[in-house]
């Protein structure tokens, strides 16, 4: 089994040096270097980098989703603080780049941390940013290995966009325990949802494991339905984007009519995430605020119109799953099961603190 111990960090360790192109990366010095992206935009066809030289160029990578993915998101955001001391700019760097998505949290955690630095000295600034970086990865390894019982030989796991290593600093969060189990020799079937409109899971999800010799089989959003009606899965596991402090939690738009899916039909329902991810300032779902996109991603893909040209379209990012649609939620901390308030509480502790977006 791929658990605690050094020889199993070691192996975890040389897995993620083989996961490549990595979606963050700080290139050079302090003083002159530079933030490299993928472009995930262009995936899977082509593999495509970005070079931000500028905080203008990250805000509009986060913005268009060239870089997605919560922690992904505050870790990019965090080098981009870099960018802007490196122009004299800290502090109006963090205020722009807090302006480009609001429903990850993790990107005001990110910019938050940054702040507290104290300084805009760009050689502090990279320290704190590689920091996040590495921090991520090392919860993403925790996360695998305290969700890696979930996966039981032979079991279906069903999983939403994508929350992989495209997704974050390291192996992911809901794919983490299915890197862990591959490498352990168990078997398992991934069905990974295409997510509508931009296809995350067809695009990213699936080209990920595939890259990584995890087999996946891709489904349309709608047959998650028939696939646990038939029994194909045993567990869903998806990531987060902002976890109330009730447990409440916003992901990918579809998430939570997957929850309700594995409630009736006896599934259990999982959310993978790092403590960054919890906000406890916000109460409940409904505090949540939801991203609200373009509707030409919803009438049209890849350029063409898929609808009729004056037809209206409803398109937010993301939806709330409530906290009682979830048998638990993975943290690098362990399992909190049940999602009550209480138990939040007591597993994030003097960590969880409160994160405003304000």
């Amino acid at each position: 089994m791929v658990q605690g111990g050094g020889t199993e960090s070691v192996t975890i360790r040389i897995m993620e040096r083989l996961l490549h192109p990595r979606p963050v990366e700080w290139v050079g010095d302090a003083s002159g270097g530079w933030l490299r992206l993928l472009d995930q935009t262009q995936l899977p066809s082509s593999v495509t980098h970005l070079e931000c030289r500028d905080v203008e160029s990250v805000w509009q990578a986060i913005r268009r989703l060239s870089v997605r993915g919560a922690p992904a998101i505050g870790i990019a955001a965090a080098y981009g603080c870099v960018l802007g001391a490196q122009h004299g700019q800290f502090a109006s760097a963090a205020e722009r780049l807090a302006t480009s998505r609001p429903t990850a949290i993790n990107l005001f955690w990110a910019l938050d941390r940054m702040r507290r630095v104290g300084s805009d000295s760009p050689q502090r600034l990279l320290d704190e940013a590689r920091a996040i970086h590495e921090e991520d990865a090392a919860m993403c390894r925790a996360i695998g290995q305290h969700a890696l019982r979930l996966i039981q030989p032979g079991s279906g796991v069903l999983t939403h966009c994508n929350a992989g290593a495209l997704a974050t600093g390291g192996i992911g969060t809901a794919t983490a325990p299915l890197y862990l189990a591959h490498a352990a020799g168990i078997p398992f079937t991934v069905y990974a949802d295409e997510t509508r409109p931009l296809l995350q899971g067809a695009r990213l999800t699936a080209w990920e494991l595939s890259q990584a010799g995890i087999g996946v089989t891709l489904i349309c959003d709608a047959t998650a339905a028939q696939v646990m009606r038939d029994q194909r899965v045993q567990v869903v596991i998806t990531g987060a984007d902002r976890i109330a402090a009730n447990g409440d939690t916003a992901n990918k738009i579809g998430t939570y009519g997957l929850a309700v899916l594995a409630r009736h039909h006896g599934v259990p329902f999982y959310i993978a995430a790092p403590s960054s991810t919890f906000d406890l300032a916000c109460p409940d779902g409904r505090a949540i605020p939801i991203e609200q996109r373009e509707p030409r991603e919803v009438t049209s893909m890849g350029g063409t119109l898929t609808a009729p040209p004056a037809v209206e379209a409803y398109n937010p990012a993301f939806d709330v799953t409530p906290a009682e649609l979830i048998r638990g939620i993975i943290t690098e901390r362990g399992m909190i099961e049940p999602v009550t308030r209480e138990a939040i509480a007591a597993m994030l502790g003097a960590g969880g603190r409160p994160v405003s977006a304000g």
